[in-house]
């Protein structure tokens, strides 16, 4: 089973817009790190990815690194393979959106349907009753006032 990170976007928590994202290997992120990280719209993360890999390939061609190179740049497919889904729910939070949970599912359909039937399961939260605190209220000036105006209970 595949376990799904909950992201709730900002002031519509359990709205049921939330977002799963898949934690752990992402093969397509490995074969296709940049393009992967584009796709998602983490555009820091893949022109950091484009750099890295233009200058470990034209390393290796100006040093001769040869296969040392290409594991070089096999290193950094790996990492954003590795890393690939930690980084958009990084991107998320940078946006405002909070991490709710985590749930275990066979696949993403299956682990909305989960999300959705904890949503449901859950009583709606109440308005806590605020209640003033006498004791910590500012005691009320009746004297004088300094200025223009009489402003009694102003500090």
């Amino acid at each position: 089973m595949a376990s799904y990170v909950v992201m709730e976007p900002p002031g519509r928590a359990g709205s049921g817009d939330a977002v799963l994202v898949r934690d752990g290997f992402s093969w397509l992120a490995f074969f296709f790190s940049p393009l992967w990280l584009l796709w998602h719209r983490l555009w820091v993360e893949a022109l950091l990815a484009f750099i890295v890999l233009g200058l470990l390939s034209a390393l290796s061609e100006t040093a001769g690194l040869g296969l040392a190179g290409s594991l070089l740049t096999l290193l950094v497919s790996l990492f954003v393979g590795l890393e690939g889904q930690g980084l958009k729910i990084a991107a998320l939070r940078r946006r405002g959106w909070r991490e709710s949970g985590v749930v275990e599912a066979q696949g993403l359909a299956d682990g909305e349907i989960r999300y959705a039937a904890t949503l449901e399961a859950q009583p709606e939260p109440q308005a806590p009753v605020l209640v003033p605190d006498a004791a910590r209220a500012r005691p009320i000036h009746t004297g004088m006032a300094l200025g223009l105006s009489h402003n009694p209970g102003r500090v």
